[in-house]
């Protein structure tokens, strides 16, 4: 408990552009090598960059997003380093001006251990900027041999930079993970990270509590949640361990082996003044009026804290169901559409999405697009819960119907028969049934032992094949055994 960790994080997100940031050249992925590398990729002499204004667009939707600052005018800078992927000698990025300045992205943490109840916190976004992606190194392919494939050289990329607000790795999954839905959610990425799309360098360094800062080292590359959570944890633990042993920590770019669940150094670690920066003169400042920022404004969706804020006021829905709901955009028009106008069914149809739905789509492989049922299906399902025709334990069997062979819920509960009995009558004579035939049981009763009344709905439930309404049914069981 004497050691703070401090813990800022930079998202390199592949914006969803179909062509790449400074030519026409495809972004699609899976290519073969080198066939997506045009002339201004492999960097030929004379070649000329020009902007990709779809990139900007998404940088800007970002912006709004997170409340940030929209830079009316911004710089494309040169950042220099040499490394076989990179044919420029140089990446074209933004350092002094970036496109999108401070802002801000709330996040819900989930206490990894302990008991911990669950809350909120705000990370602040220092700053969101546009570059281009480098190649790929693909090495072992031939024996001590090593290719460069270029179809990624030039794609746009929006690198978000956090401020080192976050203390756990709780916090920087957390973040990572609200991030990865926000961006997904205003369409600005596809979000894949096994292909890239979404790629995390964490800047970790550990003090004593009231002392300056520590040093950092960068874990490089993480595309996992996983992967995430125990590359900090072994990276906390090991700085830790150096200087309580009396080492120094030393600023460096780390890699995380999940393998062996260690981190390792990579290389020192450069600072801004390696890079040598400088304003890159094939380029001119980009300049953002407020009316492309109003045009932008227009096409945001409702965002997901907007989204949870009004699932809590006006569907009395709890933050943890809310938060559960707007995970991903699909699942919450998932929801809304199953939900239709019908508001006072909101709990109902929130337990069905978050629970039944979940758990089936998670056993199955699935995600929400992919559901067999639909939320029209759903919603006629729970129409005829609302309604009284049909039992939780009916609405069960009705669900597993639709999701293994399809069909509507009003003719899976014709044809199996689940309708549920809400006759008064039939119900009254049911109970006149079981307790002329039980009477012993109703003295007992009757003398003070309330819990066999389980046993006389029990009987009900059989007689009448699980069918019978369950409120109704406990309704005139209590009356008809208290005589």
């Amino acid at each position: 408990m004497q050691w703070e960790i401090v813990i800022g994080l930079e998202v390199h997100t592949q914006l969803s552009t179909n062509t790449k940031i400074f030519s026409g050249a495809s972004t699609a992925f899976g290519a073969e090598p080198n066939t997506q590398a045009d002339a201004v990729s492999l960097a030929l002499p004379g070649v000329l960059p020009v902007l990709n204004k779809g990139a900007v667009e998404r940088a800007i939707k970002f912006g709004l997003a997170t409340g940030a600052h929209i830079a009316p005018r911004s710089v494309f800078a040169r950042k220099n380093y040499f490394y076989p992927d990179l044919p420029k000698g140089y990446q074209i990025s933004q350092m002094d001006l970036p496109v999108v300045g401070q802002g801000a992205l709330t996040i819900q943490v989930e206490p990894l251990s302990g008991n911990a109840k669950p809350y909120e916190k705000t990370v602040r976004i220092t700053r969101a900027h546009l570059e281009e992606d480098a190649g790929k190194s693909v090495h072992g392919e031939s024996q001590g041999v090593s290719g460069i494939d270029l179809n990624r050289a030039g794609t746009p990329l929006l690198e978000i930079v956090s401020e080192p607000d976050m203390s756990s790795a709780a916090e920087a999954v957390a973040y990572a993970k609200a991030l990865h839905t926000l961006v997904r959610w205003i369409g600005i990425c596809d979000g894949n990270m096994q292909e890239g799309s979404f790629r995390c360098d964490v800047n970790v360094s550990v003090r004593r509590k009231g002392e300056p800062l520590g040093t950092r080292r960068e874990i490089k590359n993480l595309n996992s949640f996983k992967f995430m959570q125990q590359a900090i944890d072994y990276e906390v633990q090991w700085q830790i361990d150096t200087i309580e042993n009396g080492g120094k920590i030393q600023q460096a770019t780390v890699l995380f082996n999940p393998d062996t669940g260690e981190t390792r150094m990579m290389r020192s670690k450069e600072d801004a003044h390696d890079y040598r920066y400088f304003p890159d003169p094939d380029l001119l400042p980009l300049e953002i009026s407020p009316e492309w920022i109003d045009q932008v404004r227009a096409t945001l969706p409702e965002l997901p804290l907007a989204k949870q804020t009004r699932y809590t006021g006006e569907l009395g829905l709890s933050a943890y169901d809310a938060c559960l709901l707007t995970a991903s955009r699909e699942m919450a028009d998932f929801f809304e559409a199953a939900l239709g106008d019908a508001n006072t069914q909101a709990k109902i149809c929130a337990n069905w999405v978050i629970g039944e739905v979940s758990a089936q789509l998670n056993r199955d492989g699935l995600d929400i697009a992919q559901s067999p049922i639909s939320a029209r299906q759903l919603s006629g399902m729970l129409q005829r819960i609302a309604d009284g025709t049909i039992s939780n334990s009916g609405a069960k069997e009705v669900f597993r119907t639709m999701w293994a062979e399809g069909g509507e819920a009003d003719s899976i509960i014709e044809v199996k028969g689940l309708k549920q009995v809400s006759d008064a009558g039939a119900i009254e004579k049911l109970v006149d049934d079981i307790i002329a035939a039980n009477s012993d049981k109703v003295a007992e009763y009757r003398s003070g032992k309330d819990k066999l009344f389980g046993f006389f709905v029990g009987l009900a439930m059989k007689a009448s094949k699980g069918q019978a309404n369950p409120a109704q049914l406990n309704d005139v069981l209590k009356k008809k055994l208290a005589g």
